[in-house]
């Protein structure tokens, strides 16, 4: 009757919870030292906040949790540890300790079900500059504010477009940064013009009157604005902004250039698909898709959170107590009739949330008019170094017709990050190119090495017999 949660973010945290409230033993494996995920970044240990309640999201009820998973004994919680590979049979490769130290344990697991709690990473959208030193997506720059407490500049611009943009600009204004602006490149008050997402949902609106007045007279936020181009020469000098339309096309004649030394970027998000694709569940619109109980298309596996659609903590949250009584439930804990009032508690809010989510997401879709910041030499793979006219030659002059051949013809997507930063976004541009979407979308998140892992560890995993039942 074992259960393997994998990420220790809102949702993992209650799916681990809530499967081990219905006597389900689990195995929570959390690639970060501490739980909580992006949303619940905690401070170093070493240098802990004496009043964490003041720089962190709900402590209270964060504290809480933690502590019950912590102490519970039907949780075992594997922090610092990654899941590299999921194989046909189930079997679930870890590996714990230090990113790349020499050291790192080596687990294999089979459980009784699977609950996949990935999230997602922030994307970045190229524009010429964007590989200046100084650049930095909004999730990193927030990383390093609540995580260390450190700010990547003095001056510093967040742009892009969403809710996030506002905590981000919260935590540098927390470390002593100037927020010179927020920018957003939507429209974001057409949400609110849909009573039935609004309706619940008042903690978003205290937290959106919050921000308010926290930057009244102090920040300026700018609809319909984007970054088209950073400026500098060794690093971030200055960035060029404009006004843009519905479809992200600049408005000429409304460009203004001024000084910074850190822009913090965020284009929305993209969900971490490694495992999910691994473990063979449907990908609808580019996140898992599931049933009312969580369920993805692959018996036994589960998924919640942002992966299987951006909607915030809170919905990531009871998403992940949904998933965690339907895992108990799967493997036999428990039945329904038993966890029946959790349950229905759990699945009016996630319905609640999903609403808001997808109004959230109809208020800040991709315009594609970003396509036109691009230059011929605007890098789109970082890693590779792959600019926007070699794109356009393998799409238009060497039949790079799906992203596997894109990757193959002109190299993007083969770096380091394995296509997590630029991947989204080439084969975006390979649509426009191509006047249609490409057959194999998700290529550039399927990968059967989900996580780095030394080759000296590779040949060493562990055996059949050595698997830990």
């Amino acid at each position: 009757m074992s259960i393997v949660v994998v990420g220790g973010g809102p949702a993992g945290m209650n799916a681990a919870a809530q499967a081990a409230w219905a006597s389900a033993e689990v195995v929570l494996v959390d690639s970060a030292e501490q739980l909580g995920g992006q949303f619940h970044r905690q401070l170093p240990e070493r240098f802990a906040a004496r009043r964490p309640e003041r720089i962190q999201h709900d402590w209270r009820s964060f504290r809480a949790l933690r502590d019950e998973i912590l102490t519970n004994p039907r949780i075992r919680h594997l922090p610092s540890s990654t899941v590299w590979s999921l194989e046909p049979d189930q079997r679930i490769n870890i590996q714990s300790g230090p990113a790349d130290a020499p050291d790192r344990a080596l687990t294999a697991l089979r459980a009784d079900a699977l609950v996949l709690a990935t999230g997602a990473h922030d994307r970045v959208l190229p524009f010429p500059g964007w590989d200046l030193p100084g650049v930095f997506s909004a999730g990193a720059a927030q990383a390093m504010a609540t995580g260390q407490r450190i700010a990547v500049g003095r001056r510093v611009l967040v742009a892009g477009t969403g809710p996030f943009l506002l905590p981000v600009a919260e935590s540098l204004l927390d470390v002593g940064a100037e927020v010179v602006g927020v920018l957003e490149a939507g429209n974001p008050a057409s949400w609110l013009r849909q009573p039935a997402a609004v309706a619940g949902q008042f903690g978003k609106l205290r937290e959106l009157a919050g921000y308010a007045a926290r930057f009244a007279g102090r920040v300026p936020y700018r609809t319909r604005t984007a970054v088209i181009a950073a400026r500098g020469d060794d690093c971030v000098r200055a960035v060029l902004t404009s006004k843009v339309d519905a479809q992200w096309w600049p408005i000429s004649g409304t460009q203004n250039e001024f000084e910074v030394d850190a822009i913090c970027v965020g284009h929305g998000f993209v969900p971490q698909l490694e495992l999910a694709l691994a473990a063979r569940c449907r990908i609808t619109d580019g996140f898992v898709e599931v049933d009312a109980a969580q369920r993805t298309s692959t018996p036994g596996v589960f998924a919640a959170g942002e992966a299987t659609g951006v909607g915030g903590a809170e919905l990531a949250a009871d998403e992940g107590a949904v998933a965690g009584l339907a895992a108990a439930v799967h493997v036999g804990a428990t039945s329904w009739d038993q966890v029946e009032t959790q349950a229905r508690r759990a699945l009016v809010k996630v319905r609640s949330g999903r609403r808001f989510a997808r109004a959230l997401a109809q208020a800040h879709p991709i315009g594609s008019g970003w396509s036109e910041w691009l230059t011929p030499g605007t890098l789109v793979c970082r890693c590779e170094e792959v600019p926007y006219r070699e794109l356009e030659e393998a799409v238009q002059q060497r039949a790079a017709h799906s992203a596997r051949s894109l990757k193959l013809l002109c190299r993007v997507g083969l770096g380091p990050c394995q296509g997590r930063i630029c991947g989204q976004s080439a084969t975006d541009l390979a649509a426009q190119l191509l006047g249609g979407p490409l057959p194999d979308p998700e290529a550039t998140a399927r990968r059967p090495i989900a996580a780095p892992i030394r080759l000296a560890d590779l040949a060493n995993i562990p055996s059949p017999d050595e698997e830990e039942k």
